[in-house]
């Protein structure tokens, strides 16, 4: 089974590092989510939910060749009074991430509260998410 370091070394060395980046924040922030792993053909995707079903994820970091951002599954049913979240989708919102620091923005901490708070689906109050590998794409788009 492929592994995430794989999966990060088809990108530039500084795209990896910010995408590593973000992941640890991330897991920092929520861990007890389950990380939901794919290498799609446009971007390889880390969704964070409370279990392994992905219709349950509330967010999910994206990265390709030009960037990274952070997906907020429901973002469209989210309070934004800052005005940070981007994307004029029924449902999906996101975050320009252009460093992993990004996450520690009180407006996207904030969101990111919000997100799990209006889960359908509780997080568990302790423990550790696993890291589950969902699918991976035979035909990519560069990630470099």
């Amino acid at each position: 089974m492929s592994s995430i370091p794989k999966f990060l070394a088809k990108f530039d060395p500084k795209m990896a590092r910010r995408i590593r980046a973000c992941r640890a924040a991330l897991r920092k922030r929520l861990p007890t989510a389950h990380e939901l792993v794919y290498d799609n053909y446009n971007f390889f995707v880390i969704g964070y939910g409370p279990n392994e079903r992905a219709s349950d994820a509330v967010v999910s970091i994206a990265a390709n060749s030009k960037g990274v951002g952070l997906c907020f599954i429901h973002g469209a049913k989210l309070p934004d009074p800052d005005g940070v979240l981007q994307g004029s989708g029924k449902q999906t919102r996101f975050v320009r991430l252009p460093t992993a620091n990004t996450l520690d923005d009180p407006p996207v901490v904030t969101l990111l509260r919000l997100a799990v708070a209006q889960s359908r689906v509780p997080f568990a109050a302790k423990g550790r998410g696993l890291t589950i590998i969902k699918s991976i794409s035979r035909k990519q788009r560069p990630r470099r």
